[in-house]
């Protein structure tokens, strides 16, 4: 196995990163066991999304493996601390943040994260929350002239978000998590209640933002024990968010209650250039403007190369 340190950055400074490619990853898997079918990856995997077993043994098991061991460690590290502080020692929820644009698959690697990891021995008890949960209401965002900036930091309910994981981490033994709906495109007045974790995966695009520029703020992901940037170049997340929406027009955007049954009856290049449009006015914009930013803040990188599928993988040493 070959670790290749990244390039210097613009600074001059050597990178905090490993680099591998596809195959020394995979080496890294070892014994780990392989516990998904592909009736599993079927239902698990996102619109458009071609995860296939190779896929998990190759990316997902060495991922699962290195994960244990983190938990593992953490824990370990907690427990000493407890005992040098003279405290009872209790297991705090070990916290995962997945980022990553819109239509890059995040949602994909969230679920197949949590599968595999709720199959480790002991079954621990794993909980996967979105952040959709956490944007202001359709309501609200209007007030506020957002509704076009739906998705971008300022659209969510930060000071929410944060007493959520606040909460998770203290080792409430249940919190409650807000609900979205994709069909109608907002939040459900309904919550989710969620027992005490042994692993939270909180998974969106800006979970990895960094604290406001003041010395007493929080950013979420100083809760986080690891973090997952899910990475590929803008050109083909562009053309993936356009071949999804294509899709979508045929299924999801088609029925009545859909906030989107409007774009259902578009021709092919009518859809095309309506998606086009979004991405480029919205999602393209976040994309650059706030969450390729934090993808040097994450614990691991993966990297999709055309088909979708990951070409390298970036693992933070320091």
């Amino acid at each position: 196995m070959c670790a290749v340190p990244l390039t210097r950055s613009d600074a001059g400074l050597p990178s905090p990163y490993a680099e591998f490619d596809r195959q020394e990853w995979a080496r890294l898997r070892e014994e780990h066991p392989m516990s998904l079918t592909q009736d599993d990856l079927t239902r698990l995997r996102g619109l458009g999304d071609p995860l296939d077993l190779q896929e998990v043994e190759e990316v997902y098991l060495p991922l699962s493996r290195l994960l244990h061991f983190y938990v593992e460690a953490t824990y370990g590290l907690r427990l000493a601390t407890s005992e040098f502080l003279g405290e009872r020692p209790s297991r705090v929820p070990f916290i995962i943040g997945v980022a990553g644009s819109v239509a890059v698959g995040k949602s994909t690697t969230a679920r197949i994260l949590k599968e595999l990891m709720s199959r480790w021995p002991h079954t621990p008890r794993v909980e996967l929350v979105t952040t959709d949960g956490f944007l202001l209401p359709n309501a609200e965002l209007e007030r506020r002239g957002l509704m076009q900036r739906k998705g971008f930091p300022e659209s969510y309910d930060r000071r929410a978000l944060l007493h959520f994981v606040a909460d998770v981490k203290s080792g409430m033994p249940l919190v409650e998590a807000p609900t979205y709906d994709h069909l109608t495109y907002d939040v459900l007045p309904d919550m989710h209640a969620i027992p005490k974790p042994d692993v939270l995966i909180l998974e969106g695009i800006n979970v990895l933002q960094p604290a406001p520029d003041r010395t007493d703020a929080l950013a979420v992901s100083d809760f986080f024990d690891f973090s997952v940037y899910v990475d590929a170049d803008p050109a083909e997340i562009e053309r993936w968010y356009v071949e999804r929406f294509l899709r979508l027009r045929r299924t999801a955007f088609a029925d009545p209650d859909s906030y989107f049954r409007r774009y259902a009856a578009l021709s092919d290049d009518e859809a095309r250039e309506t998606a086009l449009g979004i991405w480029k006015t919205i999602n393209e914009p976040n994309l650059v403007e706030n969450v390729l930013p934090t993808r040097g803040r994450a614990t691991l990188v993966l990297t999709k190369g055309p088909h979708h599928k990951v070409e390298r993988i970036r693992l933070r040493k320091v």
